[in-house]
């Protein structure tokens, strides 16, 4: 019975009892700004929209004496001069673990694929600083992508970083799933960024399909969504 009340159990340790609040501005294009609330550059916030309900996240991206500039992850619709902005406390976290397995997440870490909550209690920031270059681990094992053109004559080595740059329908997204269904890595973490909306289901079903779905984690953001959105799906 533990184990089922333990994401209601993290849900109160992370709620803030102080919540600071401020009140939109202004609103041009994706950018947003607010009086208030009190917030540090990372963090993010909800901004509860007046007529009909709803909320929109946004992240905290400027600081200019008490105005705050605001960077939307979903659409300004509905947003007016006087919606309340209620800062969360945090920065972006995303949640972590096998559970992610097999799940298409957005660039916040919500899912996706319409299967349900990710039932894990185990989050990290996606803003997380780099290791310094004398704790980073010599680039010293191979790994298989199951390719044999790039495992014959491009020996791939763990931790190392590669680039396929073609013209669009030459085959990357197919290179990709290739890679993903035949290599020897225990998991896949794919990143499907500006892509557009048609081109994600394409690539799940047509490309990686369920055999390389079971030991993958994909994160979207497609064309249509924010800068912002993008950038950190990334």
């Amino acid at each position: 019975m533990g184990s089922f009340f333990d994401k209601y159990i993290d849900s109160v340790r992370e709620t803030e009892t102080i919540l600071y609040t401020g009140k939109v501005m202004s609103v041009r294009g994706m950018l947003i700004e607010s009086t208030g609330p009190r917030s540090v550059i990372g963090e993010m916030c909800t901004i509860k929209l007046i007529r009909g309900g709803g909320s929109v996240l946004a992240e905290v991206v400027g600081l200019d004496d008490t105005t705050v500039r605001l960077m939307a992850y979903g659409e300004t619709k509905g947003i007016e001069v006087g919606c309340e902005v209620v800062a969360s406390g945090h920065v972006l976290q995303v949640a972590v673990g096998p559970e992610l397995l097999g799940r298409v997440i957005d660039s916040t870490g919500k899912p996706y694929d319409g299967k349900g909550e990710i039932a894990t209690n185990v989050h990290y920031p996606a803003l997380a600083s780099p290791p310094s270059p004398l704790e980073r681990k010599p680039v010293s094992e191979r790994i298989i992508t199951g390719v044999r053109a790039i495992d014959s004559l491009l020996a791939v080595a763990k931790g190392q970083r590669l680039g396929i740059f073609a013209g669009s329908g030459v085959g990357k997204s197919t290179l990709l799933s290739m890679i993903a269904r035949n290599t020897n890595a225990d998991v896949n973490v794919i990143a499907l960024v500006g892509e557009r909306g048609r081109e994600v289901l394409d690539f799940i079903h047509r490309d990686l399909g369920e055999e390389g779905l079971k030991r993958s984690v994909l994160v979207v953001s497609t064309s249509d969504q924010s800068s912002i959105s993008r950038l950190r799906a990334a």
